[in-house]
């Protein structure tokens, strides 16, 4: 079956939309067919300077332009669940940056609304379509690494400007917004090989501003008495993204699973033996992009949907909550 190219809006002429989605459509070929921003000065030159076709005046002229197919959402946090709710109204299928909205209230809102829109709906998760992550997920689902007992997340990155939205709580803001839910998602994705999703039991913060972390350490425990961490911090000197499970045979490491295009590698131990295969740095965006189009051509369909983001959303919540900081402000109710 044929893959039909998308025509793909973009909300917000952000940084992460550059590697997000620009890259990837253009490698792709899909196309870039508007952009609309706050400043429309800056939408023009960010047009421009990445080849979309047009800038359109408003989030909502966009989100009802009849040839744009998806609208890919990268919004600042707290505007992820007002627009993509918007958009699904407006009949568009939706890949919106993560986190899904500002907590899990919001989350279930827009969940709903796609159910009975019937639209495709997809938080991008883009780690989970790479190849080195799945490798890990295999590797453990299989038995490889035997029965596990402990899956670690690090997730590590130099501090964003004072103005950045990831330090307002208006905004919905924090570390464990930006960063945490990789971590969470990543250690949710094991739960079938633990006997189920994780809880959490123990969390540790440092507040930047009033409601708003700069670090943000979690513990969590599976029913079938594995644990996991999370580890996240805005306040590195560089990036540092690792995804290890350990085993009763063993451990399985991703060097870099936020950032495989970087490093590739996938360190596999077993008995003592240590093994490493590189599974190539083909971009996890493009991947993502792929799976979108392959699914909504029917050639495939998506590992996740809105009931994985609710549940993600969920998870943040109880951790913000377990802290004492509480669930992001609500925007959309």
């Amino acid at each position: 079956m044929t893959v039909t190219p998308l025509r793909i809006g973009i909300l917000g002429a952000s940084r992460i939309a550059e590697n997000a989605m620009i890259k990837p459509a253009t490698a792709t070929g899909h196309r870039l067919v508007a952009v609309a921003a706050r400043n429309p000065e800056r939408a023009e030159a960010y047009a421009e300077q990445h080849g979309i076709e047009r800038v359109v005046g408003s989030y909502t002229e966009l989100i009802s332009d009849p040839e744009v197919d998806v609208v890919y959402n990268a919004l600042p946090n707290s505007l992820h669940g007002p627009w993509n709710l918007a958009a699904i109204q407006a009949g568009k299928h939706v890949l919106t940056e993560k986190p899904f909205s500002s907590n899990a209230v919001e989350a279930r809102a827009v969940a709903e609304s796609a159910r009975v829109s019937a639209v495709t709906l997809l938080e991008g998760f883009h780690y989970l379509f790479h190849p080195v992550n799945r490798r890990l997920l295999d590797l453990v689902r299989n038995g490889t690494v035997g029965e596990v007992t402990r899956v670690e997340t690090v997730l590590r990155m130099p501090r964003p400007s004072e103005n950045d939205p990831r330090w307002q709580l208006a905004l919905a803001g924090g570390s464990l917004m930006d960063l945490g839910c990789y971590g969470l998602h990543a250690s949710r994705m094991l739960g079938d090989a633990c006997g189920g999703a994780p809880s959490v039991t123990e969390t540790r913060h440092e507040q930047y501003a009033p409601g708003v972390d700069s670090w943000f350490d979690i513990e969590l425990e599976y029913p079938g008495g594995a644990t996991a961490s999370v580890v996240t911090t805005m306040l590195d000197e560089q990036y540092h993204f690792t995804f290890r499970v350990f085993g009763t045979n063993g451990d399985v490491l991703v060097h870099n699973f936020l950032q495989p295009d970087v490093d590739d590698r996938v360190s596999v131990t077993v008995d003592g033996r240590t093994s490493v295969e590189h599974l190539g740095t083909k971009s996890s965006y493009t991947y993502q992009l792929e799976a979108l189009a392959d699914h909504l051509s029917g050639v495939s369909t998506l590992p996740i949907g809105p009931a994985d983001a609710v549940a993600n959303m969920t998870l943040i919540d109880e951790a913000y909550v377990h802290s004492g900081l509480g669930a992001r402000p609500t925007t959309i109710l």
